[in-house]
């Protein structure tokens, strides 16, 4: 196993954090994924919603919250009106209908450049894990462990590796951009 490949892990993690953190961006479709940072205060201990109600979503811009204890109905109530979804929210008594307005020609251009940014900061983490394996193969290299010859190729199969993480950061932020900008 070479250097590089004890690192890969780093580079998936990388990309799976990418994931995480666009899939709470708003497309115009209802997506529970942006329930994902709210808590409930259920019974005195702050909860993620996911672990207090059931999640649905029956239709393209609607989201229903149906609480598993009925007497948290309030609180859910409070919690999802205390975040910054700017959703609309109605209480239909044993359930939440969350309803995602349209979103404007200039609502989705402010969420791409979110995107933009999100994609960036995965770009620079994949580019420090690249600098952190590249120092590894120069030290290694130094200490007598292999070679020029073997430092070198080492040094261009981590390039290649850099490239194919960026170009699937590329492709995972095209694919996420065209869903936002699709009416």
């Amino acid at each position: 196993m070479s250097i590089i490949d004890e690192h890969l892990s780093e580079f998936d993690k990388s990309i799976d954090h990418l994931r995480e953190e666009i899939s709470t961006l708003k497309t115009g479709r209802a997506n529970p994924a942006i329930l994902d940072g709210i808590t409930v205060l259920a019974y005195e201990v702050p909860t993620p919603l996911s672990q207090v109600a059931s999640i649905n979503v029956p239709e393209a811009r609607s989201i229903v919250i149906q609480p598993w204890d009925k007497g948290l109905m309030k609180d859910l109530e409070k919690a999802l009106r205390d975040s910054d979804l700017d959703l609309g929210i109605a209480n239909e008594g044993e359930r939440i209908r969350l309803t995602l307005p349209l979103m404007t020609e200039e609502s989705r251009k402010e969420i791409v450049k979110t995107l933009h940014t999100k994609i960036e900061d995965a770009r620079i983490a994949v580019r420090n894990v690249r600098d952190k394996i590249k120092e590894a193969v120069l030290e290694a290299e130094k200490n007598k462990e292999f070679g020029e010859d073997e430092k070198f190729g080492l040094i261009e199969e981590l390039d290649k590796k850099n490239g194919e993480y960026n170009d699937t950061i590329g492709k995972i932020g095209d694919d996420k951009e065209a869903e936002i900008m699709k009416i």
